[in-house]
């Protein structure tokens, strides 16, 4: 009953989708004309454009300039602990503020991104050329995955699969100096509330929000179903990675799970994927809303 359900539910979905036209942000306004430009970072595995044609932000860039938006996507290693991605990003940041030259900016990070980005903030002289600050299912309290990984992986098996990774992501993602492990203990329950929380204060000036994601029936992207169940018995309701709970930071916002007919809104939903087809939620549409939010606060 329960597999019937879920297809009676898809089959909605994507007929709703087919009924809608288009999931993009309609307009030409100037709605998302926000006095400080919008950097949108990505999060793990992530580029500006995945294997160098797929894009990360999927229709989102486009649905925010077409309503006024300025918005630059800088580059880090996809795979990395925290703080060398937020040292590449630090360096981005400022080449972007160069060739801008904006004196402020509007920061919106999904997943990873989330953490480099308010590091480089705290901790590496980015807050005073920055007003806003804006977390997208960021794992900000730790990921029960990563702990449910470390745990029953031998030391040895984790050596290897790091480096295999390593090897994947440098060969097929053009990612310079890889490091998985750094990137999976970095995200852990144990050292982001012990270690990254206390050493990642906010910073006056800047206003800080953020976003959950969840899933309500199923994973629209298949291959995160597995995590997403097990991560229901250790931290309740997520979006296949991240919990619902630990990507509360600053002025929470709400949890994003789609219409009332859809899956939910798991991890790469709310960034637009798989492919813009993202049933009962309009990633775009989401984006230009929280822009023009900004835009209204006079950011």
């Amino acid at each position: 009953m329960r597999v019937i359900f879920k297809i009676f539910l898809f089959i909605l979905a994507v007929s709703a989708v087919a009924w809608s036209g288009s999931v993009y942000a309609a307009g030409s306004s100037e709605s998302c004309a926000t006095k400080y430009p919008i950097i949108l970072a990505h999060g793990t595995g992530g580029a500006e454009k995945i294997l160098g044609i797929v894009d990360y932000w999927w229709g989102i860039p486009e649905a925010l300039e077409n309503e006024g938006a300025v918005v630059y996507i800088p580059t880090v290693n996809g795979l990395d602990g925290t703080i060398e991605k937020a040292k590449a990003f630090k360096k981005e940041f400022l080449e972007i503020k160069a060739v801008s030259g904006a004196s402020k900016f509007n920061i919106i990070g999904h997943s990873h991104g989330a953490l480099y980005t308010r590091y480089a903030i705290s901790n590496l002289g980015l807050a005073p050329y920055v007003r806003s600050y804006t977390s997208i299912a960021g794992p900000h309290q730790g990921m029960a995955l990563a702990d449910i990984l470390i745990a029953n992986t031998p030391e040895c098996l984790q050596q290897f699969t790091g480096k295999t990774l390593d090897f994947v992501f440098a060969y097929f993602f053009n990612n310079t100096d890889p490091d998985s492990l750094d990137n999976l203990y970095d995200v852990a329950t144990h050292y982001m509330q012990g270690t990254f929380n206390p050493n990642t204060p906010d910073k006056a000036g800047i206003y800080y929000q953020s976003w959950a994601a969840k899933v309500e029936h199923f994973c629209p992207n298949v291959v995160l179903e597995p995590t997403w169940r097990l991560l229901l018995s250790h931290e309740g309701p997520n979006d296949g990675l991240v919990g619902v709970e630990s990507a509360k930071w600053g002025e929470f916002q709400g949890t994003e799970s789609g219409a009332w007919w859809s899956p939910g809104c798991d991890h790469l939903t709310i960034i637009g994927h798989l492919f813009g087809i993202t049933p009962g939620f309009s990633a775009p549409d989401f984006y230009v809303d929280l822009v023009s939010r900004l835009k209204d606060k006079g950011f």
